[in-house]
C-alpha cells in the first residue's frame, strides 16, 4: 500500500482530539519514555506540551547528540530555472506571476556551482520550477553530470517524475530528492493549486517512493507551514516520514519545517505558526523520529536559527539565493517574461539593474538569514558544533 492510500486510513480527528486532551503529566511521561506512536507525537505537539517546552528541548538536544554527534551538515540551494507551468497561489514562481524568468545553461550552472564550492560547499540542492519545455529529465541529467566531478553530493528539488525518468539522473550522479507535499490537507491543497500537473495530490505524495525505486539514497519531505492547521500538517508529515523509514529503509529520510515567506504574488499565510510552535515541533520530531534528519533553511531569521540549531537540527543551508544565477549573475542577459509557455522579451531598457552578483531574475521567496557560508560556519563552531561540508562520496558505492 502506498502512503497516499495509507494517509486516508489515519484517524486524524482522533489524534487531534488526543492532542487537545493531553495533560502536562501525559507529556512528561512521553518525554521520558520516548515516542513510538503517532498518539505520543500528538501529545508532544499539544497545547499542554508548550508548558513542557524546556524539558522537551533538553531531551531533543541530548537525543540528537547521541544519534548524530555534534555536527551540522551545510548545504546550498542552486536554482536552475524559475519557469513553471503550475499555478500555486503561495509560490513566487507560479505561472501567472509576471516575474523575470530565466533558465541557466549547463555552463552557467557549472559557474554557479564553482562559486559555491569556492565557499566550501560540497552538498548542493538543485532547484527548478516544473516546466517540461524548459526543465526536462534530459536537462537535469545533463546538469547533474556536469556538476558531479565538482560536487560529491547532489540533491534535486524539481517537479515529480516517473521512476524511469529518474533513472538517468541517478546514473548521472544525483543521490537525493526533496519533494514537499506543501500541505497534506486535500481540501486546502485543491484550493491552492489551481492549474498544472501539481494539482494531482496523490501523484505528488507518492513521489518519494518512485524516487527510492530509482535509486536515490536521500529522501526529503515536509509541509509548508502557513497553509493549513500546523498540528494536522505535523501529524501527516510525521506519519509520512515513519512510512518512508519502514518502506524505503535503505535511504536516509530528512524532514524540513519551512514557513511561508514573502514572494511574488503577495500571498499571505492562511494559518499562524509562531516561533514557539516551531521550537516545539523541532523537539517533537526528534523525540518521535530519533534517526530522521531535520533541515533548517534560511527562511528563518538568524537569531531564531542560532537558537534552533542545537535543539535537533542536523542540516542547514547558508548564504542562499532563491533566483537562478543568484551567485554569479549567470543568465542576466536573457531575462524575459513567459506567457502561455512562450518567452516574451523585455522592452528595451527595462532590464533591472543587478544587485550584487544576482542575475536579476525573480526569486522563489525572500530569505530571512543573509549570513554567508563562512559566517554560518563560525556560528556553528561557536555553539560547540562542527560544520560538515562533505559527508558523502560516490566512491563509497562505486
Amino acid at each position: 500500500m502506498s502512503f497516499a492510500a495509507e494517509l486516508k486510513s489515519i484517524p486524524f480527528a482522533e489524534l487531534l482530539q488526543r492532542s487537545r486532551d493531553a495533560s502536562p503529566a501525559d507529556v512528561r511521561r512521553r518525554i521520558s519514555e520516548g515516542s513510538p506512536s503517532l498518539a505520543d507525537f500528538a501529545a508532544l505537539i499539544s497545547p499542554a506540551a508548550s508548558g513542557e517546552l524546556e524539558a522537551m528541548c533538553r531531551a531533543s538536544q541530548e537525543l540528537t547528540r547521541r544519534r548524530f554527534g555534534r555536527v551540522i551538515r551545510l548545504f546550498a540551494p542552486l536554482y536552475l530555472s524559475n519557469e513553471c507551468i503550475n499555478n500555486c497561489t503561495y509560490c513566487g514562481f507560479s505561472r501567472d506571476n509576471q516575474i523575470l524568468r530565466v533558465t541557466l545553461g549547463r555552463d552557467e550552472v557549472v559557474r554557479e556551482a564553482q562559486e559555491l564550492t569556492s565557499q566550501g560547499f560540497r552538498n548542493l540542492l538543485l532547484v527548478a520550477g516544473e516546466h517540461p519545455k524548459f526543465v526536462s529529465n534530459g536537462y537535469m541529467a545533463e546538469c547533474v553530470a556536469a556538476l558531479h566531478p565538482l560536487v560529491p553530493s547532489i540533491s534535486l528539488e524539481i517537479g515529480p517524475m516517473e521512476t524511469a525518468d529518474y533513472l538517468p539522473i541517478v546514473r548521472s550522479g544525483a543521490d537525493g530528492l526533496v519533494v514537499y507535499q506543501e500541505t497534506y490537507d486535500r481540501a486546502v491543497y485543491e484550493t491552492l493549486h489551481t492549474a498544472g500537473p501539481k494539482r494531482n495530490f496523490d501523484w505528488r505524495l507518492d513521489c518519494p517512493e518512485r524516487a527510492y525505486a530509482a535509486g536515490f539514497r536521500r529522501l526529503g519531505i515536509g509541509a509548508l507551514h502557513g497553509l493549513a492547521d500546523w498540528r494536522y500538517e505535523a501529524l501527516a508529515t510525521a506519519a509520512h516520514a515513519a512510512y518512508l523509514l519502514r518502506h524505503c529503509w535503505k535511504a536516509m529520510v530528512t524532514v524540513s519545517l519551512p514557513r511561508i515567506r514573502p514572494c511574488a504574488g503577495e500571498f499571505q499565510p492562511i494559518t499562524q505558526f509562531g516561533d514557539r510552535e516551531l521550537v516545539q515541533l523541532v523537539a517533537a520530531f526528534r523525540l518521535f523520529l530519533p534517526d530522521v534528519g531535520l533541515v533548517l533553511s534560511t527562511r528563518e531569521p538568524g537569531p531564531l536559527r542560532d537558537g534552533l540549531l542545537p535543539l535537533g537540527i542536523t542540516h542547514a543551508s547558508a548564504g542562499s539565493h532563491t533566483e537562478p544565477g543568484g551567485y554569479t549573475g549567470a543568465g542576466r542577459e536573457r531575462l524575459h517574461h513567459t506567457i502561455r509557455g512562450r518567452m516574451q522579451d523585455l522592452p528595451a531598457g527595462s532590464t533591472p539593474a543587478p544587485v550584487g552578483r544576482s542575475s536579476g531574475a525573480t526569486g522563489q521567496f525572500e530569505i530571512a538569514d543573509h549570513r554567508s557560508a563562512a559566517e554560518m560556519a563560525a556560528v556553528i563552531r561557536g555553539l560547540g558544533y562542527e560544520p560538515v561540508w562533505k559527508d558523502w562520496d560516490s566512491a563509497l558505492t562505486a
